[in-house]
Parts: C-alpha cells; structure tokens; sequence
C-alpha cells in the first residue's frame, strides 16, 4: 500500500502530477524501519497498558480505558517513528531523491532536531486516529461479540478472521477519514523546509483555511482511507488471532 501513501503526500503537498509512476516507492526503506519499531512499541504497550488501567479501575466505562491505553501506547512509539516519518515525506515530496540523500541534507540543515521536524503535528495526528480506531474497534468487536454470544450456547466466542476484518475495516475507515486534516497539517509541517507554515498546528492549520478554505483539510483523504482501511484489516486479523492463540496457551 506504499504507493498509495506516495500518492496521497503528494496530493497534500499540492504536486501537479500526484498519479506519477515514477517514484511511487521512494524512502519504503526507512519506512518499513521506521513502523515496524513503532507498531511493535505502540500496539505492545496498548495492551499492557489497558489490562493495566482495567485492573486498576474496574468500575470505568472500557471506552475511556481504552482510549487512555490508545493515548499512552501512542506517545511511547512516537519517538521512534518522527525521524524516519520526517524522512519519508520529504522523500515522497521531492526534497530528497533517496533515503541517504535525505540523513546528510537533514542533519546538515537542522542536526538532530531536523529529524524531529512536524513531531507536534504527527501526535496531533497519530494519538486522535489511535484512539479513534482502536475504540472504535474494541467497541465494534465487544458489540458484535455479544450478539454473536446471544446466538449461541457458549459463552466463549471469538471473533472469525473475517469478522475481525470487518470490525478493522470499519475501524481503520472511520479513523482515517477523521483525523484527516491532522495528517495534512502534519505532512505539511515535516515537508515545510521554508517555514511557510509556521511551525506549529495551530498556524499550519490557520494558513491552510486561509489559502485553500476548510476542503484543503480533506486532501488526500480518498487514498489515505484507501491504504489505512486494507492495512488495518490485515493488521487486526493478526493481532485477533495472535491474541486467542496466545489466550488459549496460557
């Protein structure tokens, strides 16, 4: 789904010809380096911290527990994931022809605070779509769950692969159409090398209204929904079954 992601920075940035097929899969290297850490480090803590919070406060609704442990989970993979993100865009922007190109010009530019460029915009970002999609599918699966028990004479159901990709789908569509124009301001911020943008969310977003109205927040959006829903499918297929697997052995 790399070049679909390609396609929607480019659209973000405002690139005449987003559908190119050259370059489509500029900087994957760094990504892969990049999100592989961060999901381990993001989705592991998530489930150590809401076993925990739910232990500790059992009379409070699992929505809020949930968000919480989205909230925390995500702050503690983000340090990770801002460098090879900031990496990423701007090689997907055209700043940078390759991933090599982007560390010497970055780190001459900026030193080490370069590769941390946008990092407010990408928690602005990626702690609302955390929370949205992780809720919305702890929700999804714990109502369909219920039903699917109702129908039934245990007391033991567990969701299907295929009922795991729809609570995801659902899950990974609604989050990604939402936080939408926090991810533009957030590309916008990591892509900005003349400081057009102002440094911050709150001015990203005050230029982006100003220059393009309250549609220039949804560009890109119809591929950023494209790759997110699919990806987060297989992602909570996986961690389904992972987690009955691992549930049955202990």
């Amino acid at each position: 789904m790399y070049p679909v992601d390609t396609i929607k920075t480019r659209m973000q940035v405002g690139q005449g010809d987003a559908f190119r097929l050259n370059g489509l899969y500029r900087g994957v290297a760094g990504s892969l380096v990049g999100q592989v850490p961060y999901g381990v480090l993001t989705f592991g803590s998530y489930e150590i911290y809401k076993q925990s919070l739910l232990n500790r406060f059992p009379t409070v609704k699992p929505a809020f527990v949930y968000a919480l442990a989205a909230i925390l989970g995500d702050v503690t993979g983000s340090g990770w994931l801002c460098p090879s993100e900031v990496m990423k865009q701007q090689i997907q922007a055209g700043i940078y022809p390759s991933m090599r190109e982007a560390i010497k010009g970055i780190w001459k530019k900026s030193g080490v605070s370069g590769f941390y460029q946008g990092f407010t915009g990408g928690l602005a970002r990626d702690v609302p779509f955390r929370v949205a999609q992780l809720t919305t599918f702890e929700m999804t699966k714990n109502l369909y769950l219920r039903a699917k028990q109702s129908r039934s004479d245990g007391d033991n159901a567990a969701l299907s692969a295929f009922e795991a990709a729809m609570c995801g789908a659902a899950a990974g569509s609604l989050s990604a159409a939402i936080t939408n124009p926090l991810d533009r301001i957030k590309t916008l911020m990591m892509t900005d090398t003349t400081n057009a943008y102002g440094g911050s969310v709150a001015k990203c977003a005050s230029r982006i209204l100003k220059d393009e109205g309250v549609k220039g927040l949804f560009a890109g959006v119809l591929p950023r929904v494209g790759y997110i829903a699919p990806s987060v499918c297989i992602f909570f297929v996986t961690y389904e079954l992972a987690q009955q697997k691992f549930n049955k052995s202990d």
